[in-house]
């Protein structure tokens, strides 16, 4: 090993080399593959696809409580009709011949701040009133002053509240059921699904008007509650609805049509230019 000008220890080419792509996730030799530490072959037919996911991006296993909550949460969020955007856009590129990785690719690349990211900004609401709270402030106090905060800066819509098809969300009430039953039994502290109930109850009295959590609100509290970083919810939100992706791309492929735009062709679209022109005759 050479030194630098300054003497200190310069790494050689295969220390380089060794280190570009070090990793803490998987180590693999001849004949051997370990995730996290585990042989593979240990984790094949004894930990379920949630309980991997889990393994991958945390480094260590969960425990029941916590697989079967992070579990709930994936399979609430697969799909949401062929309105959905993302879903939409699977099926119009596998009727443009793509394969389903391309379909899927394409769909999932629209899951974005506008279209899949209210998951995310709702932990990051939550987090910044727990902050709050941290700091001294009572939750009421707290709730407000977030609330007020998120929307100076970003805006009057406020993620993972209200829904712009569900009265009521049908898959929020069966999550709060689950987080409160976890509540309950220790498993989890309950401070975000507080947190998030104090937003609904702001909501209610601000609009006078039940404005209740949707899919997304109610996913931001498990993920929160389970310790996930903001950013990895809409990860795994992403990991969730790709299997919505999918299922539509390979229906899609079955009805054999090509070129399927974003509405029925027999649908006219509104023309907002002029009206019709000509070029001027003669000249040059």
């Amino acid at each position: 090993m050479s030194t630098t000008n300054d003497g200190t220890a310069k790494p050689d080419a295969a220390t380089l080399c060794a280190d570009y792509w070090r990793t803490a996730i998987i180590d693999i030799h001849p004949g051997s593959i370990a995730v996290r530490g585990y042989p593979i072959q240990e984790l094949i037919g004894r930990v379920s696809f949630p309980q991997m996911i889990w393994l991958m991006l945390r480094g260590e296993l969960p425990n029941d409580a916590q697989a079967s909550l992070l579990e709930a949460a994936l399979v609430a969020s697969v799909d949401h009709g062929p309105h959905a955007p993302s879903i939409a856009i699977s099926r119009m590129a596998t009727s443009c011949g793509l394969p389903l990785n391309g379909a899927m690719a394409s769909a999932l690349n629209a899951l974005d701040d506008v279209h899949g990211g209210a998951g995310q900004q709702a932990v990051e609401l939550y987090e910044a009133i727990a902050a709050r709270i941290d700091a001294g402030h009572g939750l009421d106090e707290a709730v407000e002053a977030g609330v007020d905060a998120f929307i100076a800066e970003q805006g009057k819509y406020l993620p993972g509240f209200g829904h712009r098809f569900h009265p009521v969300d049908p898959r929020a009430g069966r999550l709060l059921e689950l987080v409160d039953a976890r509540v309950q039994a220790g498993d989890i502290g309950g401070r975000y699904a507080h947190i998030a109930r104090g937003i609904e109850a702001l909501l209610k009295k601000r609009k006078d008007k039940p404005v209740p959590m949707n899919i997304d609100g109610v996913t931001a509290v498990i993920y929160a509650e389970l310790g996930f970083a903001p950013e990895l919810a809409r990860g795994v939100f992403c990991l969730s609805r790709a299997v919505g992706i999918l299922a539509h791309a390979w229906e899609q492929r079955g009805r054999g049509e090509r070129n399927k735009g974003p509405m029925p062709r027999q649908i006219p679209y509104a023309y907002a230019g002029p009206g019709e022109r000509h070029l001027e005759t003669g000249g040059a």
